[in-house]
């Protein structure tokens, strides 16, 4: 028979290795392969490994640590990351992590007059002051974290969506602008100044500019700029479609240069008694 491996353009596989000889490896490989030695195969599942743990929660940048350098950012759309240096007030219980050295103590309603307000209104704002040095994690119920900087204006915002800001921004207890007590009485806390707030939402929220006359659900309102002129809106013909948050339909009137943020739910809604 012809020796075919001598004949121009045709090629000739490689022999089976025989008995106890470790498989051929192909042109190019870096795989190297001692005789007698077994294959051994890579890690399985997920990469990224520390002290001996493997987890994609380890691989996937989305779940690190943000590392941006600034005093305070989103780690997230629900969870709000500050770098302590200087003090910081947040809402009590807000607190899901630290690093550092941080400590945590009762910050008063600041004053008297605060302190009847609150008690009278309703208007909570629970806050607790933090000092010291290290890394915060500041979240609530998984809700939508905003922050908001301050260059000196006023924002009214609901208490209940409060979450941190600077001591250095000046607050109170006020009842909101042409909405009477005869109308039900409408309290938010107003924070004004230099620096940033950071807010939560129930959901993404809409910011509206308020160009054209605005209105929203008294409890879908989250925030709106202070130097806005507001009035109580009635709509009595369609009291039964709209507003789900009072069970009547009237809504917040805005009116002026600003902006309005509305979140897309009423909050927390008490179902109807079956009894």
């Amino acid at each position: 028979m012809a020796d075919v491996s001598a004949v121009p353009g045709v090629d000739v596989p490689p022999a089976p290795p025989g008995p106890g000889m470790p498989p051929a490896v192909g042109l190019g490989s870096d795989v190297t392969v001692a005789p007698g030695a077994v294959p051994t195969p890579g890690p399985a599942g997920p990469s990224g490994g520390l002290g001996g743990i493997r987890t994609e929660l380890l691989s996937d940048d989305r779940y690190a640590e943000t590392g941006s350098g600034e005093r305070v950012v989103r780690q997230n759309s629900r969870l709000l990351k500050v770098v302590l240096g200087d003090e910081l007030l947040a809402r009590q219980g807000s607190m899901v992590a630290f690093q550092g050295s941080i400590d945590f103590d009762y910050e008063s309603s600041g004053g008297a007059g605060k302190f009847l307000k609150k008690a009278l209104t309703g208007e909570g704002l629970p806050l607790m002051r933090c000092s010291g040095r290290g890394e915060l994690f500041l979240a609530d119920a998984g809700r939508q974290v905003h922050i908001i900087h301050l260059d000196g204006a006023g924002l009214t915002i609901n208490g209940k969506n409060i979450l941190a800001f600077e001591p250095s921004l000046s607050w109170d207890i006020e009842r909101v602008k042409g909405v009477g007590i005869a109308a039900g009485g409408l309290f938010n806390t107003r924070i004004e100044g230099h620096g940033w707030v950071a807010i939560t939402t129930d959901g993404d929220p809409v910011v509206l500019k308020t160009d054209a006359p605005t209105f929203a659900d008294a409890d879908a309102a989250v925030a709106w700029s202070s130097s806005l002129a507001t009035t109580l809106n009635r709509t009595v013909k369609a009291k039964a479609l709209i507003g789900r948050g009072s069970g009547e339909a009237a809504q917040l009137a805005f009116q002026g240069q600003g902006i309005v943020i509305v979140q897309p739910s009423e909050g927390d809604m008490v179902p109807p008694h079956s009894h």
